[in-house]
């Protein structure tokens, strides 16, 4: 299957990362993030926060742009299936803009974090340099619906804890951008991660986020330096119940589905 182009989201749609200059590429963009303090995080605690990935214009045009049903492949209704409550839609190829360029540019950052992590816990798959590489391994095994979503919560809604596996190929990073301004546009909502170590009770994570800011996270699995070497744990994410208002949330996952 051929990689498809990206489409323009917006006329407005220019990614900003920590107020960078608003004619800068995706990539020239995300170089200004301090990427060893992204990487000592993800290290520490699994997770890591990028703050002002978006701006708040592309927010609000991405929330926007939810009941637009050409922009997506398929609706999910969380109750119907236990996953919890609100609902969510996967975005259909081509991806629309910042999605797209986020997506490409994302990826060269974090891939060699995941060989790394690999490495510690003796995974022998490592990953390509580029995210057309990375895609393309997925497709050629059958994995050719894309997973990026977008992701609406309205009172009393919430996300169960879960891992985004779409099949064989997982890249074991993913990224999630909250449209939302917690306090203006909705109360409750928080990002929760827990990591469940051998013969230990789950440590729970609660992550800060404003409207723009994206949190990388690990999707099912990562290393942890124990006293004889590293050892792997799991970990799951959700997002608490939404007390107020709506909630949109972003969600960039590496991978394509089954």
């Amino acid at each position: 299957m051929p990689i498809v182009k990206p489409v323009p989201f917006a006329p407005d749609g220019k990614l900003a990362v920590n107020h960078a200059a608003p004619d800068e590429s995706p990539a020239e963009k995300l170089r200004s993030v301090h990427w060893p303090d992204i990487e000592a995080s993800l290290d520490a605690q699994g997770c890591a926060v990028v703050s002002g990935m978006l701006t708040a214009a592309e927010c609000r045009a991405l929330a926007a742009r939810y009941d637009t049903e050409s922009l997506y492949r398929s609706r999910v209704i969380m109750s119907r299936h236990g996953f919890g409550q609100g609902e969510y839609k996967y975005f259909a190829y081509p991806l629309p803009q910042p999605i797209a360029a986020l997506r490409s540019a994302l990826y060269p950052h974090l891939a060699p974090i995941a060989n790394r992590w690999n490495e510690a816990m003796g995974i022998a798959v490592r990953y390509p340099k580029t995210h057309t590489a990375f895609i393309e391994r997925c497709h050629e095994a059958g994995q050719q619906r894309p997973t990026p979503l977008i992701l609406r919560y309205g009172p009393g809604d919430y996300n169960c804890l879960h891992q985004d596996l779409y099949g064989e190929h997982v890249f074991p990073l993913q990224v999630a951008i909250l449209l939302s301004q917690p306090g203006t546009d909705f109360t409750g909502g928080e990002f929760v991660l827990t990591e469940q170590r051998p013969r230990m009770q789950s440590r729970p994570e609660v992550v800060p986020l404003q409207q723009g800011d994206a949190v990388i996270f690990a999707v099912s699995h990562r290393p942890v330096q124990g006293t004889r070497g590293p050892y792997r744990v799991n970990l799951r994410h959700g997002v608490s119940r939404v007390r107020s208002g709506e909630r949109h949330t972003v969600g960039i996952i590496f991978h394509d589905a089954l």
